[in-house]
C-alpha cells in the first residue's frame, strides 16, 4: 500500500486533476499532497484560462499565503492546470472543466477571484458586453453563495461598475450578502495612476501612492492628484494629461495591441497585488489599505471606490474621500452621475 501511495503521488502530477475517469485508482490526484507545502489560503479563480486568468492563475501560484490553488473555467482547464501545477512553489494547484464542476472549485475557498467574461469585441455595444458577463457573473455568484458564502469575493469581470451589483443581488436573493466581503477589483486603475504620476515626477513607481476614487470606467475613475505621496502639485496641464490618461487607460492598451488584445497582463498583476491584499488581511495584518470598488456610504450611491482597510471580515474600516480640490469636486459630480446609472443595471438585471 505505502508503495501505491508512492507511486500515486508521482504519477497524479501527470494527470490532469479532476478530469480523470470515475474508478478505484489509487493513481489520483487527489492522493497528491506538495510536499512541504505551508499553510495558508484556500484560492479559486474563476475563468482562468483566459486572457487575464492565465497569469493570474501564474502569479497566485506564486503568492506564499496561498496553499491550495483551484482554477475554473469552462474550457482549456486541463492544459492551464498541468502547466501551472508545475512550478515549484507551495500552493496545490486544482482543476476544475465545466458547469458541473463548478460546486467542486468553490467549495472550502476563502478567496474567491472572478476575471471570467467576455473582452469587448469590435462591433459590440456596451449592452452586448454586459448582458453576456453579467450573466456569467449571476451564474457564479449563486456557486458562491451556495458552496462558499463566507467566501472574500474579488470581481474583476466588466463592466465592474455594474457586476458588482449584479453579484450583490444575487446574494441577497441567497441570503448570503455580506458587503464587507464583495470587492469590485480597480486596482489597475491605482497601479496605473502610481505608474503615470511617477513618470511625470520622475520617481519610483513603488514610492508613489495615488488615491483613485469613483468607479472602474472612462470619467468614473477619478485619480485625486492632490491627495499623491509624496505630496506633489501638478500644472494645470499635468492634471489634465494624467487625469485623462488614467480613464483611458484601458483604450491606450486595446490601441498599441492594434485591437487584438485589451489589458489582461497589467490587470492580473493589479488583480494579484489586491488579492495579496486581502490575504494578508485575512492573516490579520495591520494597516492593510487599498482602494475598491465596495458598498459604501461615503456618498449617496450603494457603491462607491475608496481606500478601505482590509481585515479578518473583509472591508473593516471604509475612508472618507477627505478634501478635493475644484477639478476633483467637477470630476466626482461626473462620475456619480454615470455610476449611479450603471450600478442600477445591474441591480434591475437580477430584480427583472
Amino acid at each position: 500500500m505505502e508503495a501505491n501511495q508512492r507511486i500515486a503521488r508521482i504519477s497524479a502530477h501527470l494527470q490532469p486533476p479532476n478530469f480523470q475517469g470515475e474508478g478505484n485508482s489509487l493513481l489520483r490526484r487527489d492522493y497528491c499532497r506538495a510536499k512541504g507545502g505551508a499553510p495558508g489560503f484556500k484560492v479559486a479563480i474563476l475563468g482562468a484560462a483566459g486572457g487575464i486568468g492565465q497569469p493570474l492563475g501564474l502569479l497566485m501560484k506564486m503568492n506564499p499565503l496561498v496553499s491550495v490553488l483551484h482554477l475554473y473555467d469552462v474550457v482549456n482547464t486541463p492544459g492551464v492546470t498541468a502547466d501551472i501545477s508545475h512550478m515549484d512553489t507551495g500552493a496545490v494547484v486544482r482543476g476544475f472543466l465545466g458547469p458541473s464542476q463548478l460546486e467542486s472549485a468553490l467549495t472550502g475557498i476563502d478567496l474567491v477571484i472572478i476575471p471570467a467574461g467576455v473582452p469587448r469585441k469590435p462591433g459590440m455595444t456596451r449592452d452586448d458586453l454586459f448582458n453576456i458577463n453579467a450573466g456569467i457573473v449571476k451564474t457564479l455568484s449563486e456557486g458562491i453563495a451556495k458552496c462558499c458564502p463566507n467566501a472574500i469575493v474579488n470581481l474583476i469581470s466588466n463592466p465592474v461598475n455594474s457586476t458588482v451589483a449584479v453579484a450583490a443581488e444575487v446574494f441577497k436573493k441567497a441570503g448570503t450578502y455580506d458587503p464587507k466581503r464583495l470587492f469590485g477589483v480597480t486596482m489597475l486603475d491605482v497601479v496605473r495612476a502610481n505608474t503615470f504620476v511617477a513618470e511625470v515626477l520622475g520617481l519610483d513607481p513603488r514610492e508613489v501612492d495615488v488615491p483613485v476614487v469613483g468607479g472602474h470606467a472612462g470619467v468614473t475613475i477619478l485619480p485625486l492628484l492632490s491627495q499623491v505621496k509624496p505630496p506633489s502639485s501638478f500644472t494645470v496641464e499635468e492634471i489634465e494629461y494624467l487625469t485623462t490618461r488614467i480613464q483611458d487607460g484601458g483604450t491606450e492598451v486595446v490601441q498599441a495591441k492594434g485591437g487584438g488584445g485589451s489589458a489582461t497582463l497589467s490587470m492580473a498583476y493589479s488583480a494579484v497585488k489586491f488579492a495579496d491584499a486581502c490575504l494578508r488581511g485575512l492573516r490579520g495584518d495591520a494597516g492593510v489599505v487599498e482602494c475598491a470598488f465596495v458598498a459604501s456610504e461615503v456618498t449617496e450611491l450603494p457603491f462607491f471606490s475608496t481606500k478601505v482597510r482590509l481585515g479578518r471580515t473583509g472591508a473593516e474600516e471604509i475612508y472618507q474621500l477627505g478634501p478635493l480640490n475644484e477639478y476633483e469636486r467637477i470630476g466626482l459630480e461626473k462620475a456619480k452621475k454615470e455610476l449611479a446609472e450603471s450600478i442600477q443595471k445591474g441591480i434591475s438585471f437580477i430584480r427583472k
